[in-house]
């Protein structure tokens, strides 16, 4: 009883707010300048993942708000922003397919809202639990599938819109019905949807010609443009208003208490959300980690975004998690502590408060033109490119969580791959529990590792660190390493010797690869030596093992 107490203690103080606290103030300008920029870049999709969730556009920007504010001041990773998601919005679109009114195609809110609480109330106790940095253990190509199979969904679900149609309720009534949606779209429509998605492809390079637009958001510009041309030729589709019942006070406060006399029925969805709010903010937090350079704590950014979500579920918000896209512009535009997150969230609600009734102009198709390109973008392009040179078994598991993920279910998607990957991984887990498998983080020496000598002349021996794997670096072996070299004394370069690793999977790769990335960007340089056979040919089919070469980065040292 007094270890469980005593865990339960250091658990609490984890997920304390202390330290978001305490940072508020120290950087004031930079964060309210660029929460106020990523709340104009999340307005537009906070509309678009209320549209996809089936909860209205509306719920889109209060799921913003409440991760923006509540994600801020609990969540753990200091630039990370929090709101509605693609993986998010798919998930919770799916749920209300079995949760309508009657026999209406209405969906049932008040259900909707209590599974997204309730999932945040699940949230706060795996963090009190400290299991949520299990997700570093998920293989890559279950991720790269996952993501890619998001993006399909995300992209079809959205075609109906696109053309001025009802949008269809599943992926299957979405193919089935292609060719009536070819034949029946609204000509209307196209005058928002192709302006609209022809700005997203080529803001950046009208950017590059016209400086002034160069700091305004693509997707605030697309949903202004696509507003103007319906309003100005009053065009007959459809728009947000129609799904708002008006603009007025009553529809924008409305509050959700959860029904609890419902558990069973809610619970399991609910497991469902919780479990990819946490895959989809713990990634957005280590593509954070390696744009600053920073270690977020997983237990609190779980803690965070469980009073996000339980937030969300009372104000009738969509089920939120930290996002990616708004956290990278948060680190762009100068974020550097929650305040910036907070601020976000107070702009959306000053916005929701005072221009409610322009929100209700937007044409869906605009919206949906947002999504295709969200749904784009959200693919993994950093696999797709060498898909015929991956290990067969990640090949498999990324197709396999692909069509899954479309077809079935998200969650499912996650856990077959995840079983597959552990299976095919199988010796090589036996290999780390019998402790084959191991690494080595230590101070440079000459006669330690085999290194080109004008290279090692070359280095300062007492700001050289080495790291040595042992045996294989796969998904299971890896997160431990770059756990352990992250509380490393600062150093000037780095050497990874891999002379006795004799086997990577691809998450062991990529994790090599971002773990060199992140030391360039610190100013440390990163070289790669002695890859042998299998890990070499690896690393080479993946273009890795080139870029830090000592031979490439002589010039530098």
């Amino acid at each position: 009883m007094k270890t469980i107490l005593k865990s339960i203690k250091k658990s609490l103080k984890e997920i304390s707010p202390f330290e978001n606290i305490r940072v508020l103030g120290s950087n004031p300008k930079g964060d309210i300048l660029a929460g106020i920029t990523v709340a104009i870049i999340a307005l537009p999709l906070a509309l678009a993942f209320g549209e996809i969730s089936k909860l209205g556009p509306i719920a889109g920007i209060w799921g913003a708000i409440a991760g923006g504010i509540f994600g801020g001041f609990f969540g753990g990773c200091m630039v990370g922003v929090s709101g509605p998601t693609a993986p998010k919005a798919a998930q919770i679109a799916a749920f209300m397919s079995f949760f309508i009114i009657g026999t209406s195609s209405n969906p049932d809110l008040v259900a909707a809202f209590s599974i997204i609480f309730i999932s945040g109330l699940i949230l706060v106790i795996i963090s009190i639990l400290r299991i949520s940095r299990f997700i570093h253990y998920t293989p890559y190509p279950v991720i790269a599938g996952f993501m890619c199979g998001i993006g399909v969904i995300v992209i079809l679900t959205q075609l109906n819109a696109f053309v001025g149609l009802g949008v269809e309720n599943s992926i299957m009534g979405t193919i089935k019905n292609f060719q009536h949606t070819l034949n029946n779209y609204n000509r209307e429509a196209l005058f928002v949807s192709l302006p609209s998605i022809l700005v997203l492809f080529f803001w950046d390079k009208v950017g590059e010609q016209v400086n002034i637009l160069k700091n305004i958001p693509a997707p605030l510009f697309a949903l202004v443009l696509g507003t103007a041309i319906s309003q100005i030729l009053q065009l007959d589709i459809p728009y947000i208003g129609d799904k708002m019942s008006g603009a007025d006070s009553d529809k924008i406060f409305t509050f959700y208490l959860p029904d609890f006399s419902r558990f069973q029925e809610f619970i399991m969805p609910a497991v469902a959300l919780a479990g990819l709010a946490i895959l989809d903010s713990l990634l957005s937090c280590k593509v954070a980690d390696n744009l600053t350079g920073l270690r977020h704590s997983s237990d609190r950014e779980t803690f965070g975004q469980g009073m996000a979500n339980m937030g969300a579920g009372i104000f009738g918000g969509v089920t939120t998690a930290t996002a990616t896209m708004r956290t990278v512009a948060n680190i762009k535009f100068g974020g550097k502590t929650p305040l910036a997150s907070i601020v976000h969230g107070v702009t959306l609600l000053a916005i929701l408060l005072g221009l409610s009734s322009l929100v209700a102009l937007i044409p869906t198709a605009c919206l949906a033109a947002i999504l295709f390109k969200v749904g784009i973008e959200i693919m993994d392009y950093r696999i797709l490119p060498i898909l015929k040179k991956i290990p067969k078994l990640d090949m498999a598991i990324f197709f396999i969580v692909l069509f899954i993920t479309v077809f079935e279910d998200l969650m499912v998607a996650i856990a077959v791959g995840g079983i597959l990957a552990v299976i095919g991984s199988f010796n090589h887990i036996r290999g780390a529990i019998s402790k084959h498998n191991s690494y080595k983080i230590i101070p440079f020496k000459k006669s330690d590792i085999q290194i080109d000598q004008t290279i090692s002349e070359s280095l300062n021996s007492s700001s050289t660190y080495v790291i040595q794997p042992i045996g294989t670096i796969f998904f299971g072996t890896i997160e431990p390493l770059l756990e352990n070299y992250s509380k490393q004394p600062n150093h000037e370069t780095l050497i990874i010797d891999m002379q006795y690793v004799k086997h990577a999977d691809l998450t062991g790769a990529f994790a090599i690869e971002d773990l060199c990335k992140v030391c360039k960007m610190k100013d440390i340089k990163a070289f790669i030596v002695n890859e042998k056979g299998p890990i070499q040919n690896l690393l080479s089919d993946l273009n890795i093992s080139k870029a830090f070469r000592p031979e490439m980065q002589t010039k530098h040292l």
